[in-house]
């Protein structure tokens, strides 16, 4: 039994909930061992079509790595800790199904990388967020030093590291961290919505074009348009393709198994 992490899939939704609000959710080893074991499971599950992660609590969705056990590590278990904090977030990265961050309160560090990893970022209007860690004499180190320049843009992300500011939602949302803004008791209710808009699409198609908008942004258009002709020809000889062509003529919903 998880104690960690809260985990559910309802109607091909997985919604995975940080549960140490004690501690605001941060991450200490037990919680990312159980992350990463579930976060690989799903990617496997054919079911699952969009993955949601968010905070137990009133008050964080998370605040990165758990600096009361940090403080118990030795200079070898800080690496370790490192290394499984960044292979965990890049296994959510690179997850075939889309993903959301419903950012419900504190998202300072770790947390926000976490979230930077995700697709798609909500965040509740009492929302705090920032990569935090030069404040305490270290550097982001689960990516953010990476995604956050690929989000907004390399100034803008080195003026957010270099002082480790914290941000409202108003001002995440100004720097296109986040996309929309909501009520706090409305937050996980709208990314579910937003995820039911998406799991009713063509599942393999939705997944083909997660993948080629990720491995076409970094290379030269010639080579993203080749990518995006590759990842087309995937959907060509599917079942779903047939059954919405099927359902057109019908005037009917087409309903999608992923196959």
């Amino acid at each position: 039994m998880n104690t960690h992490i809260d985990y559910k899939v309802v109607d091909h939704i997985a919604i995975i909930a940080f549960n140490r609000p004690e501690a605001l959710n941060a991450f200490n080893f037990a919680m990312l061992n159980e992350l990463s074991q579930i976060v690989e499971k799903i990617r496997f599950n054919r079911d699952i079509r969009v993955v949601i992660f968010t905070g137990n609590g009133e008050k964080s969705f998370s605040t990165g790595a758990d600096l009361k056990e940090r403080k118990t590590l030795s200079e070898t278990e800080v690496r370790e800790f490192l290394y499984k904090i960044r292979s965990t977030f890049q296994q959510i990265a690179e997850l075939p199904q889309p993903t959301i961050a419903a950012i419900n309160g504190y998202a300072f560090g770790g947390g926000l990388e976490l979230a930077l990893a995700c697709d798609i970022r909500i965040a509740s209007e009492n929302a705090v967020m920032g990569l935090t860690e030069t404040s305490l004499a270290i550097i982001p180190g689960a990516g953010g030093t990476q995604r956050l320049p690929r989000i907004i843009g390399e100034a803008k992300a080195k003026e957010l590291i270099f002082t480790a500011r914290r941000l409202n939602a108003e001002e995440a949302l100004n720097y296109s961290i986040i996309s929309r803004i909501t009520e706090r008791d409305h937050l996980l209710t709208i990314c579910q919505n937003l995820a039911s808009e998406i799991a009713k699409n063509g599942p393999i198609a939705v997944q083909q074009a997660k993948f080629a908008i990720n491995h076409g942004m970094n290379v030269d258009l010639r080579t993203g348009l080749e990518i995006e002709h590759k990842a087309y020809e995937i959907t060509i000889p599917t079942e779903d393709r047939m059954e919405a062509l099927q359902a057109f003529s019908e005037k009917r919903k087409p309903i999608f198994k992923g196959k």
